[in-house]
This record gives C-alpha cells, sequence and structure tokens, in this order.
C-alpha cells in the first residue's frame, strides 16, 4: 500500500515545463527510423512540424497574427549557408529514378521567386553510414539539370556568374542583353553533352549521399478529434557552410527533413503549394509577419539533433533579458535518438543588444561571450579520453570520473574537448511563431569545419534547428544532472553506463566540439 501511495504522489507532483520537454526527448520510442529506408513517393519542404508537447505561453494582445496559423502548418523558407532561400519538392521513384525541384527565392519569405532548378538522375542506396549512426550511405548520378529564370534580373545575374566559369562550353551560356523568355528552359548540366555549368551557382546533389526516413506518429488536430495520424520525415545530408567546400563536401550531418505528401502533417493546405508546383510555377508561400527576436526565458530543443562528425545532442539555453546574461546545457548523445549520453556541457556568459543583419533578411545579430563552463563526462569512453588530456588543459588533471561535473573555468576550458574561456562568437538569431502559437528561436548554424564564429566575417548565414520556448521567464533546473544521466538500471537499480565503440571513442578526441 505504501508503495502504491508512493507512485500516486509522485506522479502528481508538477515538473517545469522545460524539465518536461527534456525527458520527453529522451522517449526514442516515439520516433522510428526505416532501416533500409524506403524514399518511394513525393517530399516537400515543410517548418518544423514535428514539435513537442509544449504548451504555447501567453501572448500580448497587440502581436499580428498570421492568416490560417492556427488552422494549418504553413512551411517554412529554407536558409542555407550564402544565405541562400529556397523550398523543395523531390520525387522518388520505384526504378530509383528521381526528380528535384530547388525553387529558389530573393527573401526569407519565399515569396519572390528568383529562379527553379528541376534535377534529375538516379539514386542508389548502399550500406548503413559507418560515420553517421542511423544514416544510409547512397550513390547518385545526375542526368540532367534545368534552370527556368523568373525575372530578367534573375537572369541578368546568374547568366553573369556562369558565363564567367570555367566550365567547358559554358562561357556562352547566355549571350550579354539577352531578353528573358518567362518559362523558357535551359540546361545547365547534362550528362549525354558532358557538359555542367552548375558550379556558377554553388550547386551540388551530395544531400542525396546520406539518407534518414524517421516516422512518427501526431496528435490529430482539433479538441474533437482523438487519435494521431502517421508522420514521414526524410533527411538529407547537409549543406557545407564555406561556399567554396561545398562542391566536395560529403555530409554527416543533416538538413532540415522533407515531409512525405502523403503522410504529413494535417491538414496542410499550404503544403500543396510545394507539392502541385514544377519549374514553372514555384510555389509563393503564405505571408509571414515579421517578429522582433525577444530571448528573454527558457528555449529549448524540439527533436534530438545531428551536427557533422557524429555528435548528437539536445541543447536548453536560459536568456536574461534584465542583465544580457545566458546560461546554456549541452547535452551530447552517441546515438540518432539521443539516449546514450556521453558528456554534457554547461556555459554561461553575457551577449550583446542585437542589430539587424545586412547580409540575412529577417535576422538579428548578436555576440555572445563565454565566460564559464562545466563539463559531466557520461560514459567511461570520455572519462578515460579526459583524464588522458595534457596536465593543466581542461580541469583537474586525471580526476574525471563518469556522473561527476567538474569546472573548467580555472584551466581556461578543455582542449581535449576544442573549449577555450573567454571567448566570444557572432552569432545570428531568428524568431518566428509555429502553427500553435509557440515561440521558435533559431540560432546561427556553426561551422561545418568545426571552427568557431570567432571574427564578424565567419558570423552565420544560416539556420540549426529550432528551440522552442518552454518557460516566458527564465526557468532554473535545480538538478539538470539527473536530466543528462540516461543510463539504463541495473540490477541493484543503479544507473548503468553503457561503454561505446573505440572508434566513437576516436571521433571525439579528434573532433573539435559544435558548442551552440
Amino acid at each position: 500500500m505504501a508503495s502504491v501511495c508512493a507512485a500516486a504522489e509522485r506522479s502528481l507532483r508538477w515538473e517545469p515545463r522545460c524539465r518536461q520537454q527534456l525527458r520527453h526527448l529522451q522517449d526514442g520510442a516515439r520516433i522510428a527510423a526505416r532501416l533500409p529506408p524506403r524514399l518511394d513517393g513525393h517530399w516537400v519542404s515543410t517548418g518544423p512540424l514535428h514539435l513537442p508537447s509544449v504548451p504555447a505561453l501567453p501572448r500580448a494582445s497587440s502581436r499580428v497574427a498570421v492568416p490560417g496559423a492556427q488552422r494549418c502548418s504553413i512551411p517554412r523558407c529554407e536558409v542555407r549557408p550564402g544565405p541562400e532561400f529556397l523550398t523543395r519538392s523531390y520525387l522518388f521513384y520505384a526504378n530509383r529514378l528521381f526528380k528535384a525541384f530547388q525553387f529558389y527565392y530573393w527573401d526569407p519569405s519565399c515569396r519572390e521567386p528568383s529562379y527553379s532548378l528541376v534535377i534529375k538522375g538516379k539514386l542508389r542506396l548502399r550500406q548503413a553510414s559507418w560515420i553517421t549512426r542511423g544514416a544510409t550511405e547512397a550513390d547518385y548520378h545526375l542526368h540532367k539539370v534545368g534552370i527556368v529564370f523568373h525575372s530578367q534580373k534573375s537572369m541578368r545575374e546568374v547568366a553573369s556568374r556562369i558565363n564567367q566559369s570555367s566550365g567547358e562550353g559554358c562561357s556562352g551560356f547566355l549571350p550579354p542583353g539577352r531578353a528573358w523568355a518567362p518559362g523558357a528552359l535551359y540546361e545547365l548540366m547534362s550528362a549525354k553533352s558532358e557538359r555542367d555549368c552548375t558550379a556558377a551557382l554553388g550547386f551540388a546533389m551530395h544531400e542525396l549521399s546520406l539518407v534518414r526516413v524517421e516516422r512518427h506518429h501526431q496528435p490529430l488536430p482539433g479538441p474533437q478529434q482523438s487519435g494521431s495520424s502517421l508522420v514521414e520525415e526524410l533527411y538529407l545530408g547537409d549543406i557545407h557552410t564555406d561556399w567554396l567546400e561545398r562542391l566536395h563536401y560529403r555530409p554527416t550531418g543533416y538538413q532540415r527533413p522533407l515531409q512525405s505528401a502523403v503522410h504529413h502533417t494535417h491538414p496542410c493546405p499550404a503544403c500543396g503549394a510545394i507539392y502541385r508546383a514544377d519549374e514553372h510555377h514555384p510555389p509563393i508561400l503564405p505571408a509571414r509577419a515579421e517578429l522582433p527576436v525577444q530571448l528573454s526565458g527558457s528555449w529549448v530543443s524540439t527533436r534530438c539533433e545531428v551536427r557533422p562528425a557524429v555528435l548528437f545532442l539536445t541543447r536548453y539555453f536560459i536568456f536574461h533579458g534584465s542583465n544580457h546574461t545566458w546560461q546554456g546545457y549541452y547535452y551530447h548523445y552517441s546515438d540518432p535518438l539521443c539516449k546514450q549520453p556521453t558528456f554534457t556541457i554547461y556555459a554561461s556568459g553575457h551577449y550583446t543588444q542585437g542589430v539587424p543583419s545586412s547580409k540575412v533578411r529577417g535576422g538579428m545579430e548578436l555576440a555572445f561571450k563565454v565566460t564559464q563552463a562545466r563539463v559531466t563526462p557520461m560514459d567511461q569512453v570520455t572519462v578515460t579520453m579526459l583524464n588522458s588530456s595534457e596536465p593543466g588543459s581542461c580541469g583537474l588533471a586525471s580526476s574525471w570520473s563518469a556522473g561527476v561535473e567538474q569546472d573548467i573555468t580555472p584551466t581556461n576550458g578543455c582542449l581535449a574537448l576544442g573549449i577555450r574561456l573567454p571567448h566570444t562568437e557572432y552569432e545570428l538569431f531568428r524568431t518566428e511563431h509555429d502553427p500553435k502559437e509557440r515561440s521558435l528561436l533559431y540560432i546561427g548554424e556553426r561551422p561545418t569545419d568545426g571552427s568557431s564564429p570567432d571574427r564578424p566575417d565567419k558570423r552565420p548565414t544560416s539556420y540549426q534547428a529550432p528551440l522552442v520556448q518552454c518557460a516566458a521567464a527564465p526557468e532554473e533546473l535545480p538538478n539538470y544532472l539527473s536530466l543528462k544521466y540516461v543510463g539504463k538500471e541495473g540490477a541493484n537499480g543503479s544507473k548503468e553506463l553503457k561503454p561505446l565503440p573505440v572508434a566513437l571513442f576516436l571521433l571525439i578526441a579528434l573532433q573539435l566540439l559544435r558548442w551552440d
């Protein structure tokens, strides 16, 4: 009887919503990955639809509402390094052929089309990736790439870049001063004629070399509806943040996922615009209100995130607007479901007042100074790595143990994890609301090479996966250690730490930490 009462008491205990969301992210049973993935079908760009069950926070009545936002999921413009603003629509056929549309825009709302690419080729799935757990490697072959310009300005700008490129047969791609012909399709690349003029656009389809398909069930919309619907998401390889490297880069992380045109979040009439679009009729996304960046409060990851070089993590941030200070918790894992912890980092410092970005429309530029940090190793591999580090370079020498936090501020960071203290990072932020009126925070994408954006010229021009606001006021975690200690219970009821493969140990030791 006592045990029943104790269980009932535990179930009635109130849990802060930020802590609740962190626990929700650790419930990998909600997500299933198809191995090998099945790609047949139509996949389209969408917004961050697979969001946690965090309720919307109260808003001021003066906020401008986006028409239809309460009724449907509104696709977001994708932002690639550069910046490039685009939406995508990919079709994969049972005979391994594919046809992909990429629609490029002048603006971050994807309402002013610039040009469209139609890409045709063949894709062959290979083996499970030995670098990125949970992913499948693939080979692709492009047959042809065509371009359609949507304005004279676009035609003039792109043709100038192509005419100046060194590709064979590209110098006379379009004669200067040629009039724009609406709907005209120009061939950029053809395997048959062996001409390829795509390099001038920074174009590559290396994203197809890394594939992952996830399935989960989304609660049906509306208070009167019960049950759930199947949602499928297609993750393709990430795009290198350095324009000069993207043509040769082989991805180890992912872009924002595409959703199945059949199994997607319902209802979504705006998604139909992308589904029905082609190279001659690019989708025009619904108008969105620009929101000021208001950081105060607590923000948490919406999913298990993947970084290049085999890093899986979730993030939790606390911003104090009154004195411009911040705290960040970075929970690192060895698996794509964020169930096997490796180490956790706590960092803090202060940030500057933001100014609108002159390079990325809709973004806000800030500078963050990191002054303090603590590290907690969560498995024996990380413990061994830290205890093997040079004395004085990462906390107290040879004193690390699993589950025990150590301050690395006195040693000016941790060389083994690539952390330097103090240091300043130049960031890019953006906020928006999702269809359920929850606030989302986009933080600049980390450099693919693992370096830090420690100079203004290295400031990001694209974004990571969004964080969702879980508390309008800063919500402290009195015992954050328990949130990152996600092992399995041993026979005596204590937590066991799972050993990791030696290969992963070497990768962690050799790669710099992607911090933010």
